[in-house]
């Protein structure tokens, strides 16, 4: 048997995609996997073991330069990749339009969400198969029972990203343990004060761990500089690709980090995580996993650097 999935973006909703994978490996053993996935995040559908192809997107770009002919090239490119091999099921765990559009273009059977459980109503119309799934459940749970539904095995209790994190040399970071802070978000209503986060700095520095902190545009740089240099013995860390990212966060001893898709990377990598909402409530996406993890705050709400270290306690002695 032979799959093709489709969960292009973002990146926390690709994490949210690998417990399907890990599932369907279990159920069936013999089927082989592959996906549809934006080009930023494709390292992260290649951390699980089980992915064959990698079929590339790259819709957020194409929006931006519809009048180029190298955009137009690159989608004919994608329509001759994904229509290459003949798939025994296609499903959109997305239930976007664009999704469901992507996924017509391949050659099988296609599933999703009926109209009243796709995050778009009208994505339903492209799916020849369509299974109701309740809209009041965590992403991953609604991924995981679409792909069960579909494939017809019994939706079991064991949640696995079945992902580890990559053997990738990161010469940089010294021998100490460190925690690593996730300071950047896409959103400034969803950031956390950055006074906070050097008091939370201080005090781990205080219990022997040094804090890490990733950043990725300019202004994120800017952050990570400027707490690194009010937090003693922290380090700014350098850019990194998604799969040296994943390094960092699975040897760390936890991650603190805003609603942004690495603080999902830590869980999905059993790291120790927490998680900071400031702007969005955690209920249906925040941080889910098998391991140590904790959701704080919500909408409106800005959780207290004590209230991080009482739940960090037991994973830090």
């Amino acid at each position: 048997m032979r799959i093709l999935l489709v969960k292009t973006s973002s990146l926390g909703d690709v994490i949210h995609n690998l417990p399907v994978v890990t599932d369907i490996r279990r159920h069936l053993p013999q089927a082989r996997m592959d996906w549809c996935v934006e080009d930023s995040f494709a390292a992260v559908a290649r951390l699980h073991p089980a992915v064959g192809r990698i079929i590339p997107v790259a819709v957020r770009r194409w929006r931006k330069n519809l009048m180029k002919a190298a955009t137009w090239r690159e989608i004919g490119e994608f329509r001759e990749r994904v229509g290459e091999l003949d798939y025994d099921l296609v499903l959109d765990t997305q239930g976007l339009i664009k999704s469901a559009l992507l996924a017509s273009g391949a050659n099988g059977p296609l599933a999703g969400y009926t109209g009243d459980s796709a995050k778009e109503r009208l994505a339903s119309r492209f799916y020849d198969r369509q299974f109701q799934v309740a809209r009041d459940l965590h992403a991953v749970q609604r991924n995981r029972m679409l792909a069960a539904a579909a494939l017809g095995y019994p939706l079991d209790n064991e949640l696995d990203y079945g992902i580890e994190a990559p053997a990738v040399a990161l010469d940089w970071l010294p021998a100490q343990p460190y925690v690593v802070l996730l300071s950047a978000t896409s959103r400034d209503d969803k950031l956390w004060p950055e006074a906070h986060w050097v008091a939370l700095g201080c005090a781990l520095g205080e219990l022997g761990l040094k804090s890490v902190l990733p950043a990725g545009n300019p202004t994120e740089r800017a952050r990570a500089a400027r707490l690194a240099a009010a937090i003693p013995g922290s380090l700014a860390a350098p850019s990194m690709r998604i799969d040296a990212l994943a390094t960092l966060l699975g040897g760390a001893r936890a991650v603190v980090g805003v609603d942004t898709g690495l603080t999902h990377l830590a869980v999905a990598l059993k790291t120790p995580t927490v998680a900071l909402y400031t702007a969005t409530e955690p209920g249906l996406t925040g941080v889910l996993g098998s391991g140590f993890h904790r959701n704080l705050g919500g909408a409106g709400q800005c959780p207290a650097v004590t209230d991080v270290l009482a739940e960090l306690s037991p994973v830090l002695g």
